[in-house]
């Protein structure tokens, strides 16, 4: 396994190490087709996963502080002070549409010409929507349609697809693709080391994302959010946490490692936000997720630096403030850690929401109690210490679903089970409204004293797609921090 995860990593590199434009992020990713599809497909599930370049800027420097999960006083945590830095704003847009948007196109290209099976290419079309939809929720009307396609049609700028044209293809091509699917093993085999080819777990997976993206349209076009959650609850989501859509990752060198865990091992600035460790508290996460510091659990508030934090705290030593885990063969910081794409946790909660609104079967509450069940349970596949049911009961007990304030508990738990998976955290608090975030107002910072709404552009893509860019600008507002993407309203 670990032989060919390296082999798959290096050719991953070779396929995407080469450009900075859509010109050349659209051509053809080391003229591969003579590999074997499924080595394409590993190398995909890795690349999706990202490596530290984008897991520390987009991921963690921008959308866990964003979102109060972490704080962080050095002046390029950008995200904890709502200041730019256009680079680290567009990382997540440059990595992947230089490497896994064109490498899913690739291998799509490849099953027709080899005339797979109908459910491989099903697996690998709910991979592309599962890449784009995490890159149009960070940034809006993106490259969709015409996206990685400057080898097989000779599309060297391709337009900017609205964000509401964009959904609704991606749950289209989610409700096709889990047709496809019966109940075998498809033809990716164990190449696919994130089902091992288990085609029912990707069809609920597929119908789990169908449930997220619906959810994700309840403010702006509520009837087709209300159509394609009932579709998905139909279809069949997750149904325990054997379903979970992760990648394993390794300690071996190339894409094997977490990018977060490299993030963790290169960067120690970081501190768990006040407003988390509040939350927290009582909370049996608390011990898996954070490290105390000098003088027990204390949160790193956000928005300031070392001089700040001073005058307003009359301290500055970090050592008092915790850490995430790094305990080692327990924490959460490890370079071989998982890397979590979609949990049964998320879908019970998602499944909580939509019973609320009339959409399920009405049992808000047994959701709400499977959802924070099982974001405790499945904490164990980081290698530590199963939390125990007694403490998990005793949980439930102290904080019982509360239907006159559901949404905002079930928002809340949705925030607390996607710790880490920070793109998921930040889209889902647009949406949502929950929790209730105090904005900071660090001097210096661009919006105003406000939390961001969305991430910019690569920057390139002024020079070299500019028509397409001012299009896309024109129609969605601003090309900056504050302009909210379709579906946040």
């Amino acid at each position: 396994m670990k032989k060919r995860i390296i082999i798959l990593s290096t050719f991953a590199l070779l396929a995407t190490s080469c450009d900075d434009g859509f010109e050349k992020m659209n051509t053809n990713p080391a003229a591969a087709s003579q590999i074997d599809v499924g080595y394409k497909f590993t190398s995909l599930l890795l690349e999706t996963s990202a490596n530290r370049y984008v897991a520390w800027r987009a991921n963690l420097i921008y959308g866990s502080t964003m979102i109060q999960h972490f704080a962080a006083t050095a002046g390029y945590w950008t995200g904890d002070k709502y200041t730019l830095n256009e680079g680290y704003s567009a990382s997540l847009m440059d990595t992947y549409y230089q490497g896994c948007a064109k490498v899913v196109q690739d291998i799509l290209n490849q099953l027709d010409q080899e005339e797979k099976p109908d459910e491989m290419k099903a697996i690998a079309r709910i991979m592309r929507v599962f890449i784009y939809h995490r890159l149009t929720d960070m940034h809006g009307d993106i490259p969709y349609s015409e996206a990685g396609k400057g080898y097989s049609d000779g599309i060297l700028q391709p337009k900017y697809d609205t964000q509401e044209s964009i959904y609704m293809d991606m749950l289209k091509e989610l409700d096709e693709s889990a047709a496809a699917l019966g109940s075998g093993t498809s033809g990716f085999g164990a190449q696919d080391f994130m089902y091992n080819g288990d085609q029912a777990k990707w069809k609920r997976f597929a119908y789990s994302m169908m449930l997220r993206l619906g959810m994700r349209m309840t403010k702006v076009n509520a009837g087709e959010a209300e159509k394609w959650v009932k579709k998905a609850i139909a279809g069949g989501v997750m149904t325990s946490n054997d379903d979970i859509a992760y990648i394993i990752h390794t300690t071996e060198s190339g894409l094997n490692k977490n990018g977060n865990g490299e993030v963790f091992s290169a960067d120690g600035n970081m501190r768990m936000s006040k407003t988390f460790i509040d939350f927290l508290t009582g909370d049996p996460r608390l011990d898996v997720y954070a490290q105390p510091g000098a003088g027990g659990h204390k949160g790193l508030p956000n928005g300031y630096d070392s001089g700040t934090l001073k005058a307003a705290t009359g301290e500055s030593n970090l050592d008092n403030y915790s850490q995430p885990n790094r305990s080692s063969g327990t924490g959460i910081t490890g370079e071989d850690d998982p890397m979590f794409f979609q949990t049964y946790a998320e879908v019970e909660f998602l499944l909580a929401e939509a019973a609320v609104h009339g959409w399920g079967d009405g049992d808000a509450a047994g959701h709400y109690n499977k959802g924070v069940t099982a974001a405790m349970k499945y904490l164990s596949l980081y290698g530590g210490t199963e939390i125990a049911d007694a403490d998990i009961t005793a949980y439930l007990i102290a904080n019982p679903y509360d239907a006159s304030k559901g949404l905002e508990m079930i928002g809340e738990q949705v925030w607390a089970a996607t710790f880490l998976n920070e793109y998921e955290s930040y889209a889902n608090w647009r949406r949502t409204g929950f929790p209730t975030l105090t904005p900071v107002n660090f001097p210096g910072n661009v919006t105003n004293g406000t939390i961001p709404r969305r991430m910019i552009y690569a920057t390139g893509e002024r020079s070299r797609n500019k028509k397409n860019y001012d299009e896309a600008v024109a129609r969605q507002g601003a090309d900056n921090l504050t302009t909210r993407v379709w579906w946040d309203k």
